[in-house]
């Protein structure tokens, strides 16, 4: 134990255990029973799950357990209390690791990605983006004493058989993995069945409606039962990443204003400061967030727009950077889904262009598609809130030369400004590069943000072939 050097969470585990004296978990004065055999059976298959033996002590395991069934110790290297001592060991470090993974997954998501952009940082702290905020189940030293437990309890194989993932994605890339025939194929399934073990609270294979965004195809699918609708969506860029989550649809909100972040105040908007023209072309107003009131725009510097002081906000309606629709959720991000009024980017097949929320190609489907009750009322009103010429007509700005655009007609009765998604649809943003189509077959995606690299990384660990 003294001399083993690896550093994974369950290795350390089984090193406290025995440093606290815990009591022998394999062996008794009777020797080594069938227990150690079924978890050389388990251990056996992690091969087929593209492990290699040799990161979970198959061959040693299974060398000392014939040695200790034919009695053949020695003066050397095998003497009975060596061989003993050993195979207690590596049975509960291998038996750890194999539960662990099988339970958890061998890669802890949040660990690995909310360590991976950094935000901010100087000589003493740094700061990460948090780019993955899905609840999933986490290994506590709970586990652990459960795990000892059914040792003791003799249903080693059962406690096994239970804590493996039975989903039909799990089932789908371990055959997927077996039919591989090159090390990058192998590389990319590896990562995906890996994502198959992750326990979220919540997935889409619970609901029977559902919206799921999956960043690396730049697609949204919403499933109504055996009813589908697809659309591309547009993502975060590679320096804003949108955050993998799961939340709710709540609300969808019809020509919304948008409050600018402070990242893209100070990035695209401070530097026109005194440029009424901008403003009056970019529809901003600048509003004192003490007060509340806004703000001439001739008396706005650069210094003001970044103290955050102040708010920047974009009139909803035509050309508004949210489009004519958002689709509100409960997020720690404040990234939405929404419409755009730049429409070109979805003819590209990279689509990495928002600040973190996702751009949808179809809002109007996706709204119907949402609503609970199809109440053609309702759907009648959004789809002339999302045409009507709002924003065109006449307004007053601080640019007295600014031309003043010719009013049009507005029926205001057929407005509606939000509706509630009643039954709340539940909502995944995910990132897979290797996903089912809604036919069933396998489609493969790149890695746009450089996931699969760092699971594979960490996958290494196993010996990963």
């Amino acid at each position: 134990m003294r001399n083993d050097a690896d550093s994974m969470k369950a290795d350390y585990e089984a090193r406290r255990y025995y440093r606290n004296k815990g009591v022998f978990v394999w062996i008794d004065r009777l020797g080594v029973d069938h227990r150690a055999m079924q978890l050389l059976e388990q251990l056996k298959t992690v091969s087929s799950m593209g492990f290699s033996e040799k990161k979970f002590c198959v061959k040693q395991i299974e060398d000392d357990l014939a040695r200790v069934r034919e009695l053949e110790f020695d003066s050397d290297e095998n003497q009975i209390n060596q061989v003993f001592g050993r195979l207690e060991y590596r049975l509960t470090k291998a038996y750890f690791r194999f539960a662990v993974g099988q339970r958890f997954g061998y890669v802890n998501p949040r660990r690995l990605l909310n360590a991976l952009d950094v935000r901010d940082s100087d000589s003493i702290h740094v700061s990460y983006r948090q780019l993955f905020d899905v609840r999933q189940d986490e290994v506590d030293k709970s586990f652990y004493r459960l795990a000892l437990r059914k040792v003791h309890q003799d249903s080693v194989a059962i406690f096994l058989k239970e804590i493996t993932p039975s989903s039909a994605l799990y089932t789908l890339y371990l055959k997927q993995l077996n039919d591989a025939h090159n090390r990058f194929e192998r590389a990319k399934i590896l990562c995906n069945l890996e994502r198959a073990r992750w326990r979220t609270h919540d997935n889409p294979s619970m609901h029977q409606k559902y919206v799921m965004v999956n960043i690396p195809a730049f697609r949204l699918m919403g499933v109504d039962g055996k009813d589908t609708i697809t659309m591309r969506v547009g993502c975060g860029s590679l320096e804003t990443k949108t955050p993998l989550l799961s939340s709710q649809m709540e609300r969808m909100d019809v020509n919304p204003r948008w409050v600018l972040p402070a990242s893209i105040i100070k990035k695209s908007v401070a530097h026109h400061a005194g440029d009424s023209a901008y403003f009056a072309r970019k529809r901003f107003s600048v509003i004192d967030r003490h007060t509340r009131k806004k703000v001439s725009v001739h008396h706005v510097t650069a210094d003001m727009l970044t103290s955050g002081s102040y708010y920047v906000v974009q009139t909803g309606g035509v050309g508004n950077s949210l489009g004519r629709i958002i689709f509100r959720f409960k997020n720690n991000f404040a990234v939405y889904l929404h419409d755009t009024s730049q429409r070109d980017f979805f003819n590209l097949h990279d689509r990495g262009v928002s600040h973190g929320c996702v751009r949808v190609e179809k809002p109007f489907d996706l709204a119907v598609f949402l609503l609970g009750d199809k109440d053609e009322k309702v759907i009648d009103k959004i789809k002339y809130s999302m045409l009507a010429p709002i924003g065109v007509e006449s307004e007053k700005t601080d640019d007295e030369d600014a031309e003043e655009p010719k009013k049009k007609e507005i029926d205001k009765r057929m407005l509606i400004h939000s509706v509630s998604v009643n039954p709340k649809v539940p909502l995944f943003i995910t990132y897979y590069t290797l996903y089912p189509s809604r036919w069933g077959v396998l489609e493969e995606y790149p890695d746009v943000y450089g996931y699969d690299r760092v699971i594979y990384g960490m996958l290494k660990n196993y010996g990963v072939q």
